[in-house]
């Protein structure tokens, strides 16, 4: 799976701090990126932002005023940059402070410091989601009728701009596995994507739903979550999920997995 050749990639460099800087323009510059715009804090970003909007942008976590999720969140609810890509860097490791992060469609999280081959990998899952690049597919994205479930509002708006750029059309959002049962109850899906940490009804009593309870027992159903514990993973899939998909993914992460259970 192809994407924009790097060197064609518009990147966005937000670090306060001028050594940093010429090392990371450095390590892009190593990996064929070439087309790389730097700024020192989010404000500058946005001014940067205005005019012109990048394929990527790369951010450490923490700013003297803000953070980066605050800058994220701030991008995903503008209409002109809610599709960018999102590259964090930073060695925090406190779930509160990196789910919103995650929540909102990051692309990667890499550590402090990190491996040249972590950012190239980075970068190629960002030009993934800016190219339509698919390949053969084994199915008509056109015709499969796919219903999103998350109860965070960013997270399935990035995962239905990841299907609308694979040439999918008929998407359905819902907000937990309450509304996921009513609208199963409703129409015939070919595809489920649902998270698994939500109020009313979670991933796991959806799945378990699914599979025991409506008339849709078959559906392939891929959940794309940040949760860690291996019992309650286990719990979902002993209970028929189809897949699993960690937070953070990237493009070609979902597509490959979308690819494979429809085929």
């Amino acid at each position: 799976m192809s994407g924009l050749p790097l060197d064609q990639l518009s990147i966005l460099l937000i670090e306060p701090s001028h050594t940093q800087r010429r090392i990371i323009c450095g390590q892009l510059e190593k990996v064929g990126a070439k087309n790389v715009e730097t700024a020192s804090s989010p404000e500058d970003c946005w001014e940067v932002m205005q005019q012109f909007v990048p394929d990527l942008v790369i951010t450490p976590m923490y700013f003297e005023h803000s953070t980066a999720a605050e800058l994220l969140i701030r991008m995903r609810a503008d209409d002109l940059l809610k599709e960018v890509s999102f590259v964090l860097i930073s060695s925090e490791e406190r779930w509160d402070s990196l789910e919103p992060i995650k929540q909102a469609g990051v692309i990667a999280i890499l550590p402090k410091p990190f491996a040249t081959n972590d950012l190239e990998m980075a970068l190629n899952a960002a030009s993934e989601f800016v190219s339509d690049a698919e390949g053969e597919l084994c199915y008509d994205p056109e015709i499969v009728k796919t219903l999103v479930v998350d109860d965070s509002l960013t997270s399935r708006k990035h995962v239905e701009r990841l299907l609308l750029s694979m040439g999918f059309s008929d998407i359905e959002l819902a907000r937990n596995g309450k509304e996921a049962v009513e609208l199963l109850s409703e129409s015939v899906f070919d595809l489920v994507i649902t998270d698994y940490n939500m109020p009313e009804m979670d991933g796991a009593m959806l799945v378990s739903h699914i599979r025991n309870h409506s008339f849709q027992k078959e559906i392939p159903i891929i959940m794309v979550t940040s949760e860690t514990d291996l019992a309650r993973l286990k719990s979902v899939s002993v209970a028929g999920v189809t897949a699993i998909c960690d937070k953070p993914f990237h493009a070609g992460e979902v597509k490959a997995l979308i690819n494979s259970v429809l085929e």
